[in-house]
């Protein structure tokens, strides 16, 4: 299926450019890309997103085999109609098994795009956490979308039992 080479891809782009950071840069060091807004950081999580639960390693790695088996089970028996919802599952495939890869082997994740704005520091994050975010997106876009087109049907049956009663 073509969303696995989509989870394929973000797996690998993921696992080049971690690879990059970590053999290039020495930890902490920083790259400014565009002045101080966006900057290559070399940088460690051995937590979830925003450095949370640090150090919780077994249960990312359980909550990930869940997840995963889930999005494959559901990219099995997804209707070849629907284009949105197994797109978003592969982009959330590629980058959960990018960063399971490396909880598994080094114990943490190499993360770093950093983006400040102002005073504030935007927590570091990877490829793998910007394709689960957009796929997580477009799950709830999909889901919107169901839930309008719910509402339509609902709306169409309304007005034609409307019309019927009334003849």
């Amino acid at each position: 299926m073509v969303y696995y080479l989509l989870a394929l891809i973000v797996f690998l782009i993921d696992q080049g450019t971690k690879y990059i950071i970590a053999t290039r840069l020495e930890l902490g060091e920083q790259i400014p890309v565009i002045g101080d807004f966006f900057l290559i950081t070399s940088h460690r999580n051995s937590g979830a997103a925003f450095g949370i639960l640090e150090g919780q390693q077994w249960f990312f790695i359980m909550v990930t085999i869940i997840v995963v088996v889930g999005i494959v089970w559901y990219l099995n028996k997804a209707r070849a109609t629907r284009r949105l919802l197994p797109t978003a599952l592969g982009l959330v495939l590629g980058g959960a098994v990018g960063n399971f890869l490396d909880r598994i082997l080094n114990g943490e994740v190499v993360d770093f795009l950093m983006f400040n704005f102002g005073s504030y520091t935007f927590p570091i994050f990877n490829v793998a956490d910007s394709c689960i975010v957009i796929g997580v997106g477009l799950i709830i876009l999909d889901s919107l979308r169901d839930l309008k087109s719910g509402e339509e049907i609902t709306e169409v049956s309304e007005v034609k039992e409307v019309k019927e009663g009334n003849e």
